[in-house]
């Protein structure tokens, strides 16, 4: 175990901050073995959807169990299981190369496996949970190895049972995701097939994959080289009557159904139709490209990015009315 790490290149955002006690482990004995720990402490993957706003006064453990492997095989799909420490995108990119569907719009999404059920990440119509089968995680009080069924997450808009009844209680080791030997498409999102078009490229799962990196790589700044966290916020997702009221007053507000009584907004736009983007003080600030994405420009405190975000919230419920949950977790 160390003591006061710096854990600036640790997450996506580059803040500069310490944990006052650190511990990596590649397997569940060696968490195991660290079992019960003591408060406080996090659970550390990819470190892309943190946002520290001070130093960490407890024990980070870092999640660096690897291994793809196939545990199931038929004619229609292949059941993987997959380390948690594994990087998200090394995994599309992986079985992509093994011309397995199921993923590919999910492609970029900075992160590890172990974070992905917790957050339920998701992009360009794909969730998930659209392709999980379950996930093995240590309780982190007894030690003991859990088995969680889909229905067991209990998944939600970029939500799980993690992030609610169960937060900080697991560490999630292995996940188990099955995945299509024929391709099932989805350009759901005309993004996608504006993509495909523009590069006459045919309809695979490959070119989706290239089409949904294009899109990310235009949009979303690269955190290796201007620390951020992706979308900062969730798409608020309100009831169509109050759409209807928010429509009279917006015309042009784009949105999605969610089943026959809500709507998703798309936060990005608001934010920008607020005058937000490309909004800097100091080293913080709002990409000037995704309005979405909140930035550190070189030595922005944690406290200094969360300040905005708090004024961006604000001005959102202000004007629109609409409360703006945070994807980030605030820490």
């Amino acid at each position: 175990m160390n003591h006061s790490v710096s854990l600036k290149h640790l997450h996506t955002f580059g803040i500069a901050v310490t944990a006052k006690e650190y511990v990596a482990f590649s397997d569940e004995k060696m968490l195991q073995s660290l079992t019960p720990v003591s408060a406080p402490y996090l659970v550390l993957g990819g470190g892309s959807n943190l946002l520290f706003t001070k130093d960490y006064k407890g024990l980070i453990l870092h999640n660096k169990i690897q291994g793809i492997d196939c545990v199931e095989e038929d004619e229609k799909s292949v059941l993987l299981r997959i380390g948690g420490g594994v990087v998200w995108h090394e995994l599309v990119l992986w079985v992509l190369e093994k011309g397995y569907g199921g993923i590919e719009n999910l492609s970029l999404i900075p992160g590890s496996v172990g974070a992905a059920p917790v957050q339920n990440i998701g992009a360009y119509g794909v969730e998930i949970k659209d392709v999980f089968d379950r996930l093995e995680a240590v309780h982190l009080q007894t030690g003991k190895i859990e088995t969680f069924s889909k229905k067991a997450c209990d998944f939600g808009y970029r939500d799980s049972v993690f992030k609610r009844q169960l937060k900080g209680q697991y560490c999630i080791c292995r996940v188990w995701l099955r995945l299509s030997k024929k391709a099932r498409i989805n350009t759901s999102y005309g993004v996608i097939n504006d993509v495909l078009a523009q590069a006459d490229l045919p309809l695979t799962i490959q070119s989706v994959s290239k089409a949904v990196i294009q899109i990310r790589q235009r949009k979303l700044p690269d955190p290796a080289t201007l620390g951020n966290s992706g979308s900062f916020f969730k798409n608020p997702i309100i009831s169509l009557s109050k759409f209807s009221t928010l429509k009279l007053q917006f015309p042009d507000m784009p949105f999605y159904p969610v089943g026959d009584k809500s709507v998703k907004l798309a936060a990005g736009w608001i934010i920008d139709k607020l005058g937000w983007k490309g909004y800097r003080k100091g080293d913080a600030g709002v990409h000037r490209h995704q309005a979405l994405v909140l930035v550190n420009y070189g030595n922005a405190k944690g406290m200094e990015i969360w300040n905005l975000a708090k004024a961006i919230q604000a001005s959102v419920f202000d004007v629109f009315g609409v409360v703006l949950e945070t994807e980030v977790n605030i820490l």
